[in-house]
């Protein structure tokens, strides 16, 4: 069997953190996720998608993130059964996250500190670029401008 998502969206509110009487942190929040297709004349629809993070991953959503960032996610579809209010039976389904990442952000991507400066969500490092080609290395630059022999 095989249960793995991945998807990307923003936030339509801000994340809070709830702690269970087991005292494990839990933090549910939805994320709005653009389809792809836009029919003629017509606005682009969007997908809403709960999510659900344990733990550790709870914590970071809330401290990192707000209402409009661009997350990542991966994890596994779970479904839950529940009666509403007029006894009817009803299913729902949400994301448990596995791993939360930064896909980007509305502004800068980072949170205003205690003292009223901004500091980087934690983890967040600059790529470094990719080294140049020089002369040195082990591979040679093959000239292609032949006709390829098949």
């Amino acid at each position: 069997m095989l249960n793995v998502v991945a998807i990307m969206g923003r936030l339509v509110a801000d994340p809070e953190l709830r702690t269970t009487p087991a005292g494990v942190n839990v933090c549910r929040f939805r994320i709005a996720c653009d389809r792809s297709f836009v029919r003629q004349g017509e606005q682009r629809q969007a997908d809403f998608i709960d999510i659900v993070a344990w733990r550790v991953q709870a914590e970071f959503v809330c401290r990192y993130f707000s209402k409009g960032s661009l997350i990542a996610i991966d994890g596994r579809i779970e479904t839950s059964n529940h009666q509403d209010k007029n006894g009817n039976n009803r299913t729902s389904f949400a994301i448990v996250a596995n791993n939360i990442n930064f896909a980007g952000s509305k502004s800068t991507g980072t949170k205003p500190t205690d003292d009223g400066g901004e500091a980087p969500p934690a983890g967040y490092h600059l790529s470094e670029p990719a080294p140049e080609y020089s002369e040195h290395d082990d591979f040679a630059v093959i000239d292609d401008s032949d006709d390829l022999p098949f």
